[in-house]
């Protein structure tokens, strides 16, 4: 049994294109595979091709002098990354290593300019992920300027629900993300996030089994995020 020809269907910029202008984008497109922690990009690094993610997924992380790991987001199937210095020609804004096996077509940041120009639903699907993502960073910001910490892991967890279908009043995050992974979120220390998952458990709003992170009433976890920012 022959395995299947990799493709880029599955991308959410290319959504809109025909067929024929998708064959002609992966005929330009590298292929390979990263294993779990295998670097894909390095932060500040002047490469400038672009990543389409097939399967698996990669984070985009910052780490500081001391070794201080910053996560940004997680990034699946059908996302993309390298775009910033492929339309600046500036370095690398984050590193992104596969958090699972991970494959990844890219392309030249000639090619993804060329692209651009020559197929406008694509240049302005890439404004509409661009302009979401400045708003979901000036969310972080307000939120690290602004919010006690046990607040920034609310509205962290509320994050994850968000991104995953509700069931009634509440939701299953899976795989559960690690209390370290929560802390490289909204900036603090592991035990910071352990004294409030702890505390959430305790009133009733969440309950973590085994790999499983189950958020028992989004609504009253929205509401202390709520309560917090006077939104």
């Amino acid at each position: 049994m022959t395995e299947s020809k990799p493709s880029l269907s599955g991308i959410r910029l290319f959504a809109k294109l025909p067929k024929a202008a998708l064959a002609q984008i992966e005929s330009q497109c590298s292929w390979r595979r990263y294993e779990p922690g295998e670097s894909i990009v390095d932060y500040l690094d002047t490469s400038n091709d672009v990543f389409f993610i097939i399967e698996g997924e990669a984070r985009v992380t910052i780490y500081s002098l001391v070794g201080k790991a910053v996560s940004f987001r997680d990034l699946g199937p059908g996302e993309m990354f390298g775009e910033y210095p492929a339309i600046d020609m500036g370095t690398r804004s984050a590193s992104v290593e596969a958090k699972t096996s991970c494959l990844a077509a890219s392309m030249s940041a000639s090619d993804f300019q060329t692209l651009l120009r020559s197929e406008p639903e694509v240049a302005e699907t890439l404004i509409r992920q661009l302009v979401a993502t400045i708003r979901r960073l000036t969310t972080r910001v307000y939120e690290f300027s602004t919010l006690a910490v046990n607040n920034r892991i609310q509205a962290e967890l509320l994050r994850q629900a968000s991104l995953v279908p509700r069931d009634s009043k509440g939701t299953h995050v899976v795989p559960a993300p690690t209390h370290q992974e929560i802390a490289s979120r909204v900036s603090t220390h592991r035990e910071a996030v352990t004294r409030e998952l702890t505390r959430l458990s305790k009133i009733g709003i969440l309950e973590r089994r085994d790999d499983t992170l189950l958020i028992k009433d989004i609504d009253r976890l929205a509401s202390l995020v709520h309560e917090a920012t006077g939104e």
